[in-house]
């Protein structure tokens, strides 16, 4: 899963930025911090290493059904392309099937996929919908994602509840009664 070569390149880039924070990288608790840092990064932006269109091309069925299909609560972990901090919350993804269906897991996995790169919400939003509408080329696409950003908890303005919600339609979701269906949807929780 590593590539031992970046692994050991990194590892050098981050012990020379502990030496410059003021830290001696071969104290202790720090002499394999660089290599555990390095390591993390890649497993932490792994997403660069998987196309998202292969992932629903996987799995595409022919079903007649014309219904929204929602696949909420999704769990999603990032960087933010900004600080190099996590940003983390919940993505919830709809699409309105015209004749074509995904296994229901690729959804989650598209968006682990755009995740798991250096992002901001705003992209993040947007690329999970293109890539659906364009693979399956449904009636329409709905993605919202809720997110806290440790860029504005832990640093900067420093408002540890804030969350920030974006949100993208495509298609039949520009309609209000459909959008506000999702909507009505996501928020829902089950009893």
């Amino acid at each position: 899963m590593y590539n031992e070569e970046s692994i050991e390149q990194l590892s050098g880039h981050y012990e020379k930025i502990l030496q410059l924070i003021g830290e001696d990288p071969t104290r202790e608790g720090l002499n394999k911090t660089p290599e555990r840092v390095a390591k993390a990064m890649q497993f932490l932006l792994q997403g660069y290493k998987t196309d998202p269109v292969e992932i629903l091309q996987s799995a595409m069925f022919k079903e007649d059904y014309r219904q929204m299909v929602i696949v909420k609560d999704i769990e999603i972990y990032s960087m933010c392309e900004h600080h190099l901090l996590p940003f983390f919350g919940k993505a919830h993804v709809a699409y309105i099937p015209n004749g074509t269906i995904t296994g229901l897991s690729k959804i989650a996995r598209v968006v682990d996929v755009f995740a798991r790169r250096l992002q901001v919400q705003e992209r993040l939003t947007l690329q999970i919908k293109e890539c659906i509408q364009k693979t399956l080329n449904p009636l329409g696409v709905a993605v919202v994602i809720e997110a806290q950003h440790l860029c504005m908890q832990m640093r900067g303005i420093q408002k540890q509840h804030s969350i920030t919600t974006t949100s993208d339609f495509t298609g039949a979701f520009e309609k209000v009664a459909t959008r506000e269906e999702f909507i009505k949807l996501i928020s829902s929780k089950l009893s």
